[in-house]
């Protein structure tokens, strides 16, 4: 708890030195002076209201026992078994599978799934990854990862708006002069959101280790969230995720990077290696002495690798018989 807390106050004294960088070349010490109140009272608002902010900006719905029943009680079995409060439960309608948790504290969290995720993945998959997103709920997290979307999303806003003045009528600061100023300008443009993002990825990439360990335990098998990385992580590059690529600052949310549907983001992403997760996990599992996914094809959903049956995932009504006309879905 300390270290998070700790991790917490650089996290935010790191973002915070760069908004106000940034303030100081688009309008000099007066601008520094405004952006550091604006960072504060940013970072103030941040800590209240930003699960709301994410929550919305995914078009987030929140879901209850009588409207996600499935769902739902899959989020209170494992927020038993976590000594959690009952967060929040939210679906957001769309096709990429993926998952985030938010919240300043686990008495205010609240997590969030995909439509995609609950329609491609087996209910010990969907269990599994909602149990990871738990841990981070536990280990205070979301405080961190919720305040740094914010903030870098500002500061992302920020350099753009240092572009366009720099475009149209140039910096109106010449107190330095010379095209020191100018390169300073532009590598500050270019860097400032760089640097967000460094910092956050150093944030992010330890805890994506931990909270797959004790989601593994809260949930009892790490196999399940080996299987359910593996599977998002081919699915996720397939479907973009509309909402993240226009704020790319909230990709270290997610269990795994939403962003990896299109462009060139690997190199400097906010997650691990989904190889080397599921390597930990397996590792995991054979300390735990298991050795292969439990139940069989009760496991898989989709066609059958040789005959193309198809096995029904934890939101269907019949059991392997693939109509159309069943709910595919807690919502309908």
């Amino acid at each position: 708890m300390p270290l998070n807390f700790a991790c917490t106050a650089l996290l935010l004294a790191v973002l915070t030195a760069i908004f106000v960088g940034l303030g100081y070349l688009v309008a000099g010490p007066v601008g520094m002076v405004i952006a550091f109140v604006v960072a504060v009272a940013m970072n103030i608002f941040s800590y209240w209201n930003s699960d709301k902010l994410v929550l919305r900006m995914y078009g987030a719905k929140e879901v209850d026992a009588s409207t996600a029943p499935d769902f739902y009680g899959i989020i209170a079995e494992l927020a038993k078994r976590a000594e959690l409060p009952m967060p929040r439960v939210y679906i957001m309608h769309n096709q990429q599978p993926n998952a985030f948790a938010t919240g300043r504290n686990p008495n205010h969290a609240a997590v969030c799934a995909s439509s995609g995720l609950l329609e491609m993945l087996s209910q010990e998959e969907v269990a599994a990854v909602m149990a990871h997103e738990l841990s981070h709920v536990k280990n205070y997290d979301t405080l961190t990862m919720t305040i740094a979307a914010t903030v870098g999303g500002a500061i992302s806003m920020l350099a753009q708006y240092l572009q366009f003045s720099m475009l149209f009528g140039g910096s109106r600061r010449n107190n330095n002069g010379g095209g020191l100023g100018f390169i300073g300008a532009i590598a500050a443009m270019l860097l400032a959101p760089l640097a967000a993002s460094l910092v956050q990825m150093a944030i992010s990439r330890s805890r994506e280790y931990q909270a797959d360990r004790m989601g593994a335990m809260i949930v009892g098998n790490p196999l399940w969230l080996a299987s359910a990385l593996r599977k998002i992580q081919g699915l996720v590059r397939r479907i973009p995720n509309e909402a993240a690529e226009r704020m790319p600052a909230s990709a270290h949310l997610f269990i795994i990077n939403p962003l990896t549907g299109r462009g060139m983001d690997s190199l400097f992403s906010t997650h691990p290696s989904t190889e080397n997760r599921v390597h930990e996990l397996e590792r995991l599992a054979r300390e735990w002495g298991m050795t292969d996914m439990p139940n069989g094809t009760a496991m898989r959903q989709g066609p059958a690798p040789s005959t193309g049956e198809t096995y029904p995932g934890p939101w269907t009504t019949g059991v392997g018989s693939g109509r159309d006309d069943e709910p595919r879905g807690p919502w309908g």
